[in-house]
């Protein structure tokens, strides 16, 4: 309460002029008015102030409002994107780079006019639970797709089938040639170029200038650009990698291919890797035994022949004339004949004790193999093998298998 209106509720009025304040009586009336009018007043001041915060509550929900419709006109803006509709048209060739991010396929797949806008393809690998496992690889899609039937062609491995390259162990150079001129429009002038260009594919010296054992197996993507130089460079830098990763020295290269090559084509089973490629660590050393330091190995023979499967004639199996002869030629063979697997190379490396020095697989259909230390042992093996391909001549004539 004011001094003033604590003197007029007394009933006194100030006089400013003097400095002082005087009494004047007022009538019951009067202040009864007076006290109206200031109860008066105060309700007007709450009722402005009332009003002040209904107008600033209003104006904040008017805002927050605008705001919040806005904020969804951009989300939806965000969210929705020019697609297509249906499952395309015409054919296109898409190549998905390593690492490329589900915003970098949308733009790669809008660029190629596959998806009519690289959000909608996004929207949609966001969607799907699989959206993030597309793989890097040359695919074919078609033009004017929508995005999800892009994704789903993108999921789908037969997209990409066409235009990968898979390198098994055993291949030789002339089955990888083969496979590369299948999957793309490569000549065999290109890639025998391919083979050749040394420093390009970046070949080891230890090589001796042949691919042959240095085409990694494994799975190979040919992109819409690649070139055969490019594809064997991979294939050489996958097995000097792992060459290098066995810690294999650099001088024993050539040699540990060799074995390994030899080791991959002589057995169908891995479990024989080891036993096998004790075999060959026992003839080498054995120069003046029942073996004379010779291999004697079936898959030598047959890769000097330019074949893979079957068994030699006694003919055959005598010629001088073939360099990869290990019936003939003491020793290892020129170079390997094929690309060894990890497992085949690591056998190499660590081949397990034992005496054998024979080995024949008689059955080459299961690849059991059995393993002895004299040659009337082998020759016991021996008549096993003769019995199963008197039941199966057209497997052993021109099929997988072999005797050591």
């Amino acid at each position: 309460m004011s001094h003033d209106d604590f003197f007029a509720e007394l009933g006194i009025q100030r006089d400013e002029d003097a400095g002082s304040a005087t009494e004047k009586p007022k009538s019951r009336k009067q202040r009864r008015m007076e006290k109206v009018e200031r109860r008066q007043r105060k309700r007007r001041r709450h009722w402005l102030t009332s009003l002040a915060i209904v107008i600033t509550l209003v104006a904040v929900g008017v805002l927050s409002y605008k705001a919040i419709v806005i904020m969804r006109d951009a989300s939806a803006q965000a969210t929705h994107a020019e697609d297509y509709h249906g499952n395309g048209e015409g054919e296109v060739t898409v190549t998905i780079p390593e690492g490329a991010s589900g915003v970098d396929i949308g733009d790669i797949l809008q660029q190629k006019g596959v998806v009519a806008s690289g959000k909608a393809f996004t929207n949609a690998a966001k969607n799907n639970p699989k959206g993030s496992t597309i793989q890097p690889g040359t695919y074919k899609l078609k033009k004017k797709m929508s995005a999800n039937a892009a994704l789903q062609a993108l999921l789908d491995p037969e997209s990409k089938g066409d235009h990968t390259l898979t390198v098994s162990a055993g291949n030789t150079k002339q089955i990888v040639k083969d496979r590369l001129k299948q999957v793309s429009n490569f000549t065999d002038e290109q890639i025998e170029a391919a083979f050749a260009d040394t420093a390009a594919i970046g070949l080891p010296a230890e090589a001796g200038g042949s691919v042959e054992g240095w085409l990694a197996p494994g799975t190979y993507d040919v992109t819409e650009n690649a070139t055969p130089t490019e594809l064997v460079k991979q294939m050489v830098s996958r097995t000097t990698s792992q060459l290098n990763d066995l810690k294999v020295p650099k001088e024993s290269y050539h040699v540990v291919l060799t074995k390994a090559s030899i080791v991959e084509r002589e057995v169908n089973d891995s479990k024989y890797y080891g036993q096998v490629a004790r075999v060959i660590e026992n003839r080498l050393a054995q120069v003046d035994g029942e073996t004379q330091g010779k291999l004697q190995m079936d898959s030598t023979v047959l890769y000097g022949l330019g074949r893979s499967g079957g068994i030699p004639t006694p003919e055959e199996a005598t010629d001088p004339n073939n360099q990869y002869n290990t019936y003939v030629h003491p020793g290892l063979p020129p170079g390997p004949i094929g690309s060894p697997s990890e497992d085949a190379i690591k056998a190499v490396l660590n081949p397990p004790a034992g005496s054998w020095l024979y080995f024949v697989t008689v059955n080459l259909e299961t690849g059991e193999t059995l393993f002895s230390s004299t040659s009337e042992e082998q020759a016991a093996n021996t008549k096993k093998l003769n019995e199963y391909c008197k039941n199966n001549e057209e497997i052993c004539n021109g099929g997988k298998k072999k005797s050591g």
